[in-house]
């Protein structure tokens, strides 16, 4: 998101600079632009701009805070291993009595 909030950011001084020396070239649709108007819009992109920036920083934060570390990925993992149990001793069998 701070690509994007950079990628607005350069449009809208762009917008600002060529409104302000032709109104006629940024608001190409308006029969009579004026400057306060470029003016007003540009304001508002750079809140966007500044928002969307402040936003993406604080996501990256989030994502580095939550990220596990690489000490971890290293430790071996545990493995079960196979313990001999013993056998029980068979009871004596007592002949029968005829």
């Amino acid at each position: 998101m701070v690509l994007q909030a950079l990628n607005l950011g350069i449009l809208t001084l762009l917008f600002f600079v060529v409104g302000m020396f032709k109104p006629k070239w940024a608001l190409f649709f308006m029969e009579k632009p004026s400057r306060w108007l470029i003016s007003s819009i540009a304001m508002i992109c750079f809140m966007i701009t500044m928002t969307m920036y402040g936003q993406g920083i604080k996501q990256t934060q989030v994502i580095e805070k939550h990220k596990k570390p690489a000490v971890a990925l290293t430790v071996p993992v545990p493995v079960p291993e196979a313990v001999p149990v013993p056998i029980p001793a068979t009871p004596k069998v007592v002949p029968k009595k005829k």
